[in-house]
């Protein structure tokens, strides 16, 4: 890793207002490294820089945070790499537009690591969840570091599906290192710390802006070999993470799910557009040059009965079993472990509320809202 010297240099410029990444690279290919950069006479660097940068750059706010950041830096388990590391992901300076540094706590070593990218929608199905989850950990033990944001729904499946597997996880922040955003994942966060990888190129304390996840979305595929969606909404960030990863050279691979399902459109029109559609680990496994598997387990496995909670969670769970196409009795006894008995009364209960509409042949199908009937 840099030293403290050096390291400081490198935040100075990073951290300066104003002084956009496009800016420091044309510097840093024009003189050379920070402490360079820094040596030189302000008019020399106004040709790279805004002056408004410029004028910041030996500010007490900058000097305050670079103190800040180097005071994260020295706990134990935390990393400032830089581009002149020789730690560096070799797989970021392949993309268009690499952070100058980045702010690690946990396994640095797994950013350098053969990886895949799972991510999907925030609002995500039990089954999309399983999914996420199954396939990550398959791909895990495959010898893939799954990568993914954090979020709610499939990205945190697909971490804990990481960590269950041989090569663990990385989560890419869209917030300050030390920020957890969401809330919720809180205990994942620290878990990934201990176990896995914790990234950002945000300094501690950076709040969770919109614009910040755009950002984060192209670190993401840019640390995998492919990126692989399992639920997305056509609006989602989750394609906007695909395109990264398509426009970078990666596979880009979907899941695809039922015609009736709004979480299926994302993954569909990827599909339609050349992504590689994937029923099993084994198909993502198959498509990726040059990465050859360790050997691992089957990817799917069945899904568990829901939870009892009372008759609203039990008619709850029984629709998450339906999905979204048309489906007989028997076949939601076998998804759900119940009885015909006990599968009929809850239909017959998620039909008189308009939920579930009955159809000939003996099939029920689930209806969202504004098609009831």
């Amino acid at each position: 890793m840099t030293q403290e010297p050096g390291l400081a240099s490198w935040l100075q410029l990073t951290l300066t207002p104003g002084l956009g990444a496009a800016s420091l690279r044309a510097m840093l290919k024009q003189f050379g490294l920070p402490q360079a950069i820094l040596q030189r006479k302000r008019s020399e660097l106004a040709a790279f820089a805004p002056a408004e940068a410029l004028a910041a750059l030996d500010s007490s706010a900058v000097r305050e945070a670079v103190t800040r950041s180097l005071e994260w830096a020295r706990a134990s388990g935390r990393a400032i790499i830089t581009l002149a590391d020789e730690g560096y992901p070799r797989s970021l300076l392949e993309i268009a537009d690499p952070p100058a540094l980045l702010y690690a706590s946990g396994r640095v070593e797994l950013a350098s690591r053969p990886a895949l990218a799972v991510v999907g929608s925030r609002n995500a199905s039990t089954q999309g969840e399983h999914n996420a989850e199954s396939f990550a950990r398959a791909l895990s033990d495959a010898g893939l570091t799954i990568v993914s944001g954090l979020a709610l729904g499939i990205d945190a499946a697909a971490h804990r599906g990481g960590l269950a597997g041989a090569s663990s996880t990385i989560a890419v922040l869209g917030a300050g290192i030390d920020v957890t955003y969401p809330q919720r994942n809180a205990g994942l966060a620290i878990e990934i710390a201990r176990r896995g990888l914790l990234l950002s190129e945000f300094p501690p304390g950076a709040p969770p802006a919109a614009h910040n996840f755009p950002r984060r979305n192209r670190l993401i595929s840019g640390l995998a070999q492919g990126c692989l969606v399992v639920e997305a909404a056509l609006a989602s960030g989750s394609l906007i993470t695909a395109r990264a990863a398509a426009d970078q050279g990666r596979e880009v691979f979907a899941i695809p799910g039922s015609i009736h399902s709004p979480l299926s459109k994302g993954c569909h029109a990827l599909i339609k557009s050349g992504a590689k559609l994937v029923e099993s680990a084994e198909d993502v496994l198959a498509e990726l040059a040059g990465f050859r598997p360790s050997g691992f387990a089957s990817t799917v496995a069945p899904r568990e009965p829901a939870a009892p909670g009372g008759p609203a969670a039990a008619e709850a769970g029984l629709l998450e079993y339906m999905g979204h196409d048309p489906v007989d009795v028997d076949s939601l006894c076998s998804r759900a472990g119940l009885s015909a008995e006990q599968v009929a009364s809850r239909l017959l209960r998620l039909e008189l509320e308009g939920r579930v509409a009955s159809l000939p042949g003996g099939l029920y199908q689930r209806l969202e809202t504004g098609e009831r009937r």
